[in-house]
């Protein structure tokens, strides 16, 4: 019987031939945290009475959430971040590096074939590269950082195959969203998701990114994707260890396989306030938009700017809107800076924040006020997840985003494009 890509990554590193449903003891390539969750890991860490993590080279925390500090319980904790570092001998990204789901895979630090984990759970945004990425919580991540591993239960997996051809204006943000609005908030509860189809083969690494980041929103433990020649070369850019592309075998048992046409797909929307609350962007036109976001690690990397940059050259956000950009890293910032990306949404109106998960979180930039509408390229649209319970979210693609900000109300990006 043959194994699909969770079952063989878990399998390889676990020593064990894994099926879904078994529990396994793995050895792990990477772990990350960031600044809301590697302060509790850092006191499980003492309380576990440790000294030294296992490996100091497979370890990173990024300062991301709340970069810079908006107050001093929070300076504390990234003091305290600062300081572990130094002593471990890991590896810190510290405020306005980016985000910590771009840091990760453009500083390579993991490869296809990984076994890979983060505080912070979309992490599966590494599925995107072949890596099994997962989020988990503070302790484990302590575990994990003194251990060198961790258990894991091998999840079942669903086949996801997108079909067909990119409708003008539709984008990899259009595709997860509707994909999520028919199976449900909780459709793949701790499932793998691998993705497969000509679709994903036209899409860029970055596009790719968007897709496998919000796995976790239908409740998947990893959003996964074979190794192609686009995502080798992007590791010859990024990596300087060697990959290990895992394919899932002919004959491998899947839970579903679902296949999705997106020939006729229009532009998304998820309303408030739940990511399966989606509809076509049809079914909302015209909804009034006080502030906009473009930036996290769902859709901050350069191509997306680049998409709004085009439909905003030489226009103005609209007078009774705010844009505001966060680019996922300071290297997408410099070369949004080199090719004229970032002057152009600047000079339409645009506001550009520190390079990180700015206004996604709501902790300091960009809370929006009782009853505002907020239209955003993030993948979470909850109450107060922006800091204020009484706003309310919209969700959508950078084109879709950057068209609501030409006419200050939910906009059709087709007719700009």
């Amino acid at each position: 019987m043959g194994k699909t890509i969770a079952e063989k990554i878990l399998s390889s590193h676990s020593g064990r031939d894994a099926k879904a449903g078994d529990i396994v003891i793995a050895d792990l390539d990477f772990m990350i945290g960031q600044d809301g969750t590697s302060g509790v890991a850092i006191d499980s860490f003492r309380k576990m009475n440790a000294k030294k993590v296992f490996d100091p080279k497979k370890i990173a925390i990024i300062i991301d959430h709340s970069s810079p500090s908006p107050n001093e319980g929070v300076s504390a904790i990234h003091k305290k971040i600062r300081e572990f570092s130094k002593e471990q001998g890991i590896s810190l990204y510290d405020i306005g590096c980016g985000v910590c789901h771009q840091i990760t895979p453009e500083q390579g630090h993991v490869v296809p074939g990984d076994l890979a984990i983060g505080a912070d759970s979309h992490t599966c945004t590494y599925g995107a590269i072949n890596v099994f990425s997962t989020g988990i919580g503070s302790t484990d991540l302590a575990a994990g950082m003194i251990s060198g591993k961790l258990w894991f239960k091998a999840p079942e997996t669903l086949k996801v195959v997108f079909k067909g051809n990119f409708p003008k204006g539709v984008y990899s943000k259009d595709l997860i969203l509707n994909f999520i609005g028919k199976i449900g908030a909780d459709g793949a509860t701790y499932l793998a998701l691998e993705f497969y189809g000509d679709v994903i083969k036209a899409m860029s690494v970055d596009a790719r990114m968007t897709i496998s980041n919000m796995a976790i929103e239908c409740g998947a433990k990893v959003g996964i994707m074979e190794a192609d020649e686009k995502t080798l070369a992007y590791e010859k850019l990024h990596a300087t260890r060697k990959p290990n592309p895992v394919s899932a075998d002919k004959d491998a048992v899947y839970k579903e396989v679902i296949e999705i046409d997106i020939t006729k797909l229009e532009p998304q929307i998820a309303k408030p306030h739940t990511v399966d609350n989606v509809s076509p962007i049809s079914q909302v036109l015209g909804t009034p938009i006080q502030q906009a976001y473009i930036g996290t690690c769902t859709n901050g990397r350069l191509e997306d700017f680049q998409i709004a940059a085009k439909m905003l050259k030489g226009k103005k956000v609209h007078k009774d809107c705010r844009l505001i950009i966060a680019p996922a890293s300071k290297e997408i910032m410099l070369d949004m800076i080199n090719d004229g990306t970032y002057q152009t949404l600047i000079e339409a109106g645009a506001v550009g924040v520190t390079p990180g998960c700015g206004p996604c979180v709501g902790t300091h930039n960009g809370v929006p006020s009782d009853g505002e509408n907020v239209i955003s390229s993030a993948n979470r649209n909850f109450k107060g997840r922006m800091g204020n319970p009484n706003a309310f979210i919209y969700l959508a693609s950078p084109a879709t985003v950057a068209a609501s900000m030409l006419e200050g109300k939910i906009a059709d990006p087709r007719k700009y494009l």
